[in-house]
């Protein structure tokens, strides 16, 4: 019998982009997980106003 569910210890992780923090892997970025740069929207929306702002 096999078991589908995931140990949270043995779930990939990241560091957020933005905040430095670790985030682990979730269902819902299963497809794109080498894209996935910041842990949540609100890091995401830090990280594009600090791009945005930034001069090139």
């Amino acid at each position: 019998m096999t078991d589908k569910r995931r140990i949270k210890s043995n779930l990939p992780e990241k560091i957020c982009a933005a905040c430095g923090r670790p985030f682990a892997w979730r269902k819902k970025w299963a497809r794109d997980w080498e894209a996935v740069k910041t842990c949540s929207e609100r890091c995401k929306g830090v990280l594009r106003r600090n791009n945005r702002t930034t001069p090139t």
